[in-house]
């Protein structure tokens, strides 16, 4: 029986080449793509598939936030981060929030396609480059370096910190996430508090930085 895909990601042409070369694969068939976080959930949840490739920022919901609930929701179905991060936060919360593997978009397809049969198996699978990253972090945090203020955040304040970012109102914000706006406005206090930032400004340009947004339409 073939591992049923869904394909998650913000750019239509990278959803089209990864599967047009799936399709290719023996044993693999993408059924469904999205191009956000939301999107992602409800297709998840009513194809059932068997694994989903997941890109991590993207606008309305992130891909982090989005594994999460996936996972919370449907713990059978595999969540395979492909992204061009390679930040330690970002492959960090990645893994904290259920995703199985973590691969970088500019790895060799052969790679992809054979993570994807390591992941099915129940197995983990990192990138190279990845599992240096993670490695050198932990060296740091040995010798009592690598807690950067970006690290302290959560997976839930970095969907907050990304809405701020893409212009969204507080009242916007809340309705999305459904929650109270206090809810909306303590995360924001938090993310500020963390980051040593004064205002809604310096938050966008800072999403803007660590490449959670590019702010366009």
């Amino acid at each position: 029986m073939s591992i049923s895909i869904l394909l998650v990601d913000d750019h239509k042409i990278m959803r089209e080449g990864l599967r047009s070369m799936l399709e290719k694969q023996d044993g693999i068939k993408v059924v469904a793509e999205a191009e956000d976080g939301t999107s992602a959930i409800k297709l998840a949840g009513e194809l059932r598939v068997d694994m989903v490739i997941m890109d991590i920022a993207m606008p309305d919901m992130n891909g982090i936030e989005a594994t999460q609930q996936i996972v919370e929701k449907h713990p059978d179905i595999k969540v395979v981060a492909l992204s061009m991060h390679t930040e330690r936060r970002f492959v960090a919360e990645m893994l904290k929030a259920g995703a199985s593997g973590y691969l970088l978009k500019d790895s060799a397809f052969d790679e992809l396609a054979h993570a994807i049969r390591i992941i099915h198996e129940g197995k983990t699978y990192l990138s190279p480059g990845i599992t240096g990253v993670l490695v050198e972090d932990y060296m740091q945090q040995l010798s009592g370096g690598g807690n950067s203020a970006s690290s302290n955040l959560s997976a839930r304040e970095w969907e907050v910190l990304q809405l701020i970012a893409e212009g969204l109102a507080t009242k916007e914000i809340a309705r999305r996430l459904d929650v109270s706006v206090k809810t909306i406005e303590t995360h924001r206090h938090n993310i500020m508090n963390k980051l040593d930032i004064r205002s809604v400004a310096e938050l966008t340009k800072y999403a803007i930085r660590e490449g959670l947004t590019t702010l366009e339409s």
